[in-house]
């Protein structure tokens, strides 16, 4: 505990706990006796409360009475509090506006980092480590893109949470000028929290986007830096900034793009395509031969889900088993590949 004469220079937290302790049972009762003797047993040197009585004088929270030296009188603990609380708010605000200006200029300096052409001495690609550092990263990166992001998200059960912190940092782009368009798969559709993340982003600007085939999931920057799933572990990330890469992967995303269907339309015709995609898409995993799980993966789809895909295909053609509706397609001439076919009794075998 500092001092300065008989008062507290600079109380510390080990002081703050002993107040909240002992020394607030101690004061409590001097303010109900109204006074304690110099001579009491309880603050004598090796009373067990002494130490919280010395404190109390410290603080100035006891002094001696003026007409008896005698004894001791609580002093209003308001006087107290301006003489001990005010100097650590105004600490406290210091502290805080430094660590904003250093804040400020580390960000600055990451700017330059970033923006390097080889990223520094790291080269133009760099992998990243478990969550934490990925999170870190893409968020790095997205508070210093001033043009464009885009996004290809193939899960669609994303979590609520995760939503509501990709709502607040989209906004904030897109609220600075900033183009933001995201790729999802057809079975994206089906999810509530999915349908209102798009439709809060869409007011702003967002564009958003499906498509019937499987992707990996991508971020693109400004077209100068991407990050990409391991392929092996989800866990881990590659950054890359080597620009032909990037480059490539831009092409990659704007190919799907093109094909892809506006996520906020209602239209008969796009519901339509969409159903024809996924149709397409299930007989493509049939004719190759893909196992079940594989299969509801590509589509984005739950196992379940999936199953019901087939069953409507042997019904849609008039079979019991997988190998028979495999059999019938191949016989048909379907290749899975978009177009095959009408949907609905147009396309049913028995009506032809």
């Amino acid at each position: 505990m500092g001092q300065r004469g008989d008062r507290v220079d600079s109380p510390s937290p080990e002081d703050r706990a002993l107040l909240d302790t002992a020394g607030i049972e101690l004061y409590e009762a001097i303010v109900e006796e109204g006074a304690i003797r110099a001579d009491d047993p309880r603050i004598m040197p090796g009373a067990e409360t002494h130490a919280a009585f010395r404190l109390l004088q410290s603080l100035g929270l006891v002094h001696r009475d003026p007409d008896d030296t005698t004894q001791w009188v609580p002093e209003d603990p308001n006087a107290a509090q301006s003489r001990i609380v005010a100097p650590l708010s105004a600490e406290g605000s210091r502290l805080l506006e430094e660590s904003t200006s250093w804040s400020r200029t580390f960000s600055t300096m990451a700017q330059a980092w970033r923006r390097a052409p080889q990223g520094g001495n790291r080269g133009p690609f760099l992998y990243l480590r478990g969550q934490a550092a990925i999170g870190s990263y893409i968020t790095a990166l997205v508070a210093d893109v001033d043009q464009e992001i885009l996004t290809a998200q193939p899960q669609a059960g994303r979590d609520t949470r995760g939503l509501r912190e990709s709502i607040r940092m989209e906004t904030e782009l897109l609220s600075g000028g900033v183009s933001l368009r995201t790729l999802y798969q057809h079975s994206a559709r089906r999810s509530v929290a999915t349908r209102e993340y798009v439709a809060a982003l869409s007011k702003l600007g967002a564009q958003v986007r499906t498509v019937d085939e499987f992707f990996n999931r991508m971020i693109v920057a400004d077209r100068r830096a991407a990050i990409i799933p391991s392929p092996e572990d989800l866990g881990v990330a590659l950054a890359i900034r080597e620009p032909t890469i990037v480059a490539y992967l831009v092409d990659v995303f704007e190919r799907s793009w093109s094909r892809a269907r506006p996520f906020t339309s209602t239209d008969a015709s796009v519901t339509n395509a969409i159903a024809a995609e996924q149709r397409s898409m299930t007989m493509r995993m049939l004719i190759e031969g893909h196992p079940d799980a594989a299969s509801a993966k590509r589509l984005g789809v739950s196992p379940r889900t999936y199953a019901g895909y087939v069953s409507d295909l042997k019904e849609e053609f008039d079979v019991e088993t997988r190998f028979q509706l495999g059999y019938t397609i191949g016989r048909l001439g379907f290749s899975g590949d978009e177009g095959d076919g009408p949907v609905g009794p147009a396309a049913d075998p028995r009506q032809k």
